[in-house]
């Protein structure tokens, strides 16, 4: 069975960093892209950002760019999502989501989803 998993959620301090992990089980990230997406309570949910096969990160939200970024390790089949300075607004459940390429956030044109990781920004 394809899928993706993600981990590393939880409460973090506003100013603080954490890192969430999303992992391939089935299937090769090698032919993937990641996208990274949230949703916050009674939001629709929307795109953060884009990694390459390369490792590029494209694509990046507005709320987002300086502050995340992402990389991957395609020897372990893993992506990752780096939250740095995460604010109490960054407060979301974080999916991630696999495609052919980084384009826009379409969710339709993603693959595979993972089941999302909660993440709450608090003091």
């Amino acid at each position: 069975q394809s899928q993706l998993v993600e981990s590393g959620g939880g409460l973090v301090q506003p100013g603080g960093s954490l890192r969430l992990s999303c992992a391939a089980s089935g299937f090769s990230l090698d032919f993937y892209v990641i996208g990274w997406f949230r949703q916050a309570p009674g939001k629709e949910r929307e795109g953060v950002l884009c990694i390459t096969r390369g490792g590029n990160v494209a694509d990046y939200g507005d709320s987002v760019q300086g502050r995340f970024t992402a990389s991957r390790n395609d020897n372990k089949n893993t992506v990752y999502l780096q939250m740095n300075n995460p604010q109490p607004q960054d407060t979301a459940i974080y999916y991630c989501a696999a495609r052919s390429r980084c384009s826009d956030f379409t969710e339709g044109a993603y693959d595979y989803w993972g089941q999302g990781a909660q993440v709450t920004v608090s003091s």
